[in-house]
């Protein structure tokens, strides 16, 4: 059923009073707000066919109106209108941008601080993945069924891992699959990993007891720890402060989840255009921990087609358009910050030369 423009308007009009104040609001509310010109009747009629329609929901038969995800939904696609930030708001992200982000390992927690200090709400921020490479593989042998393989990521960081086996190897092997590993596997992503590779090695060395797969469920498994990225949360006891959440259970388990960083790396992926914004309202979440509350993603390029986001976690009942403008200005200033201008063709090849003392007695003439 369509809606018609007048219960769009008077749809707006809870929104933006339930958003503000946090309490059911009634058709009083509404007729006095001004920019109607509807009467108390008119506007309770209105209300009573949004209930109908599922845009409403009534708490108690004598109370207000308040929002559902439904209205929500149609509120971010249609009815809101895009906040542009005051010179204030963007003069305090340009100074965190320039001022607080130059140490790049201290980039995600600064943006996340940021993100939540301007929305007053848990902010995560999610690094893009990276494409992780191993520059080097070490196969020690221990004895006849067991030796170590060691790799080391191109980050410099370095795994482990102790091999048991239920048959014996001799240490000729050992040494011929590192050489292999070596020379095949060092210097590829994941995805070159390919079980064409893993045959091609295993003739290469002669194993015929699946020893180069082992080996290669290693390393596969290292790239792919290596490469999800990273997720901070900042300003999870902004939380506490929404009316939504002083029931200490409900808190308890929002915020059990999003401590977990796990839960956080599974974030809606970081797709699409640069800037991009994503709203998920209430049910739209897939996780049951969110079902009450409302994410809001945008995202940034991290250069080599990669891309991160930076989101904020709150009631169904926040300013949507406010969040949305703030996060859309970080993203942006993330994105300018982490994909640096080429310089100018053949800048790399200018020099400046001193003039000899002959020469600036010429130029001056």
């Amino acid at each position: 059923m369509d809606i018609s423009e007048r219960k769009k308007k008077i749809l707006t009009a809870v929104i933006d009073a339930y958003i503000a104040t946090a309490e059911p609001v009634g058709s009083k509310l509404i007729a006095q707000s001004g920019g109607l010109d509807l009467s108390s009747a008119t506007i309770r009629n209105e209300l009573a066919e949004l209930t109908a329609m599922g845009y409403l929901e009534q708490p108690h038969t004598s109370a207000g109106r308040v929002p559902s995800p439904k209205a929500y939904r149609l509120y971010v696609n249609e009815l809101m209108e895009r906040q542009r930030l005051s010179m204030e708001e963007t003069e305090r992200i340009n100074d965190a941008m320039n001022l607080k982000m130059q140490q790049l390992d201290k980039l995600m927690s600064d943006v996340g601080r940021l993100a939540s200090a301007l929305t007053q709400y848990p902010a995560v921020a999610l690094a893009a993945p990276v494409a992780a490479t191993i520059t080097r593989y070490d196969l020690i042998y221990v004895d006849v069924d067991t030796f170590i393989v060691v790799v080391m990521l191109d980050g410099q960081d370095v795994e482990n891992k102790l091999i048991h086996l239920p048959f014996s190897v001799d240490r000729g092997m050992i040494q011929r699959l590192s050489t292999v590993f070596n020379t095949d596997f060092t210097g590829i992503t994941v995805d070159r990993i390919t079980p064409d590779l893993i045959d091609r090695s295993e003739r290469a060395c002669g194993d015929t007891m699946g020893l180069v797969s082992v080996v290669a469920a290693f390393a596969i498994d290292t790239l792919q720890y290596a490469g999800r990225g990273e997720a901070i949360l900042s300003g999870a006891s902004n939380l506490l402060s929404q009316p939504e959440f002083r029931d200490p259970d409900k808190a308890h388990e929002i915020l059990s989840y999003l401590s977990d960083s796990e839960n956080l790396l599974g974030f809606p992926a970081a797709e699409g255009e640069d800037d991009d914004i994503q709203v998920l309202i209430g049910p739209e979440n897939v996780a049951e921990e969110l079902k009450d509350s409302s994410v809001v993603i945008a995202r940034y390029n991290a250069g080599d087609n990669m891309r991160g986001i930076i989101g904020v976690v709150g009631p169904t009942r926040m300013d949507y358009s406010g969040v949305a403008a703030k996060l859309r200005y970080i993203a942006s200033g993330l994105s300018r910050l982490l994909v640096a201008p080429e310089p100018p063709r053949g800048f790399e090849k200018l020099q400046v030369k001193e003039m000899t003392k002959d020469e600036r007695k010429d130029s001056t003439k």
